[in-house]
């Protein structure tokens, strides 16, 4: 019953994360970004304002939908820290499933739009994608141990990744690939090894 409960309140919590979402996007096409407050948006979906904050940190992640860590995450992410496994291997499975988990393809046409709309929001945008970055190097210094070498490589890591899941985007949003996220990246990555092992016999 509790189970049950609870997955019902995650529910819900994700559908109010959602409307918040699309009706920030639906205003800022509407009337600008400038154009409403977080009040107004709230008005708009039946929330308060501290139950926006719950959710989102600023008017502009709910307009890119970058919510507070989502509970799916955090499982995710416990799991990754308590796996002793390869390293890499284990973050390219963590960001396969994270990008099942919210598949940013679906919200692309409608945050295309906005930016365009709106171009000063892509520097909120970058912001955001360099704290998710920091969280994930924390991440792997958390599984890895702290030390200066260690959180060199959580950078490496994190970046080189980062390259190659931006990589597989455009494959995705500009080429119309076919092919599932989770193998476009692990191609990448193989032919990524496979560059760095030739650069090391050479040498």
């Amino acid at each position: 019953m509790n189970d049950s409960a609870d997955s019902l309140r995650e529910q819900r919590k994700r559908a109010t994360s959602r409307a918040l979402t699309e009706t920030a996007r639906t205003l800022t096409t509407a009337r600008g970004f400038a154009g409403f407050t977080i009040e107004e948006l709230c008005a708009e979906v039946g929330v308060s304002r501290r139950t926006f904050f719950n959710y989102f940190e600023s008017k502009e992640n709910a307009v890119f939908g970058f919510a507070v860590i989502d509970s799916r995450q955090e499982e995710l992410e416990a799991a990754f820290c308590a796996q002793d496994g390869d390293l890499l291997d284990d973050f390219i499975d963590l960001t396969i499933r994270r990008f099942d988990l919210f598949n940013p393809l679906d919200d692309a046409p409608a945050l295309f739009a906005v930016i365009e709309q709106e171009p000063r929001l892509l520097k909120a945008a970058f912001e955001q994608l360099a704290k998710n970055e920091r969280r994930d190097m924390a991440l792997i210094v958390r599984r890895s141990g702290s030390g200066h070498d260690e959180e060199l490589r959580a950078e490496v890591i994190v970046h080189t990744v980062g390259a190659l899941v931006r990589l597989c985007m455009d494959q995705l949003l500009h080429h119309q690939s076919t092919e599932p996220f989770g193998e476009l990246l692990t191609r990448r990555l193989d032919i990524a090894r496979s560059a760095y092992a030739l650069s090391q016999k050479a040498h």
